[in-house]
């Protein structure tokens, strides 16, 4: 029960951890744009998600979707590996699922890659504040709307899960 679940959000939760690493990539950019020597750093997106999905378990981003290939799940923190669950009534079903640790390392999002400035500084930074500021803005608004996709999945799962039919 808990994998089919766990399979509706897999390409969700996926997407929000590259979106995250990469808002630490470019903070860290921004955050040392007077540093001398510093090169940018980010990833490409679609890419480092298909990575992602692919180490946890799926066949690549189309495959995620359509739930053609198993998922591993992810593993809540205190939550040790092979856990089952209890059940205190006779019509509940039985958990037969384990948890394996997936997500979350920097390995899974693909190499890193570094900016070739517009402009470069005599310092040898390459960070244009501009364009890190923008693609900051964009990537927070990305986050955002997947956290508005995987919070209205949930919602629409909780009203099917509590409806009285």
């Amino acid at each position: 029960m808990l994998d089919k679940l766990d399979k509706e959000f897999a390409f969700g939760r996926e997407a929000l951890d590259v979106r995250a690493y990469r808002q630490e990539l470019l903070s860290s950019n921004i955050a040392n744009a007077d540093t001398p020597g510093y090169k940018a750093r980010d990833v490409d997106f679609a890419s480092s998600l298909a990575g992602a999905l692919k180490k946890a378990g799926g066949a690549g981003a189309g495959a995620a979707g359509s739930n053609a290939a198993p998922l591993a799940m992810a593993q809540p923190v205190s939550v040790s590996s092979g856990m089952s669950m209890a059940a205190t009534s006779a019509r509940h079903m039985s958990g037969t699922s384990t948890l394996n640790a997936t997500g979350g390392s920097a390995d899974d999002y693909g190499r890193l890659a570094y900016r070739v400035p517009n402009q470069p500084s005599l310092d040898g930074n390459t960070v244009d504040l501009d364009s890190e500021r923008v693609q900051f803005a964009d990537n927070a608004l990305h986050f955002e709307a997947g956290m508005t996709v995987l919070s209205s999945q949930i919602k629409s799962m909780l009203s099917a899960i509590t409806s009285n039919t």
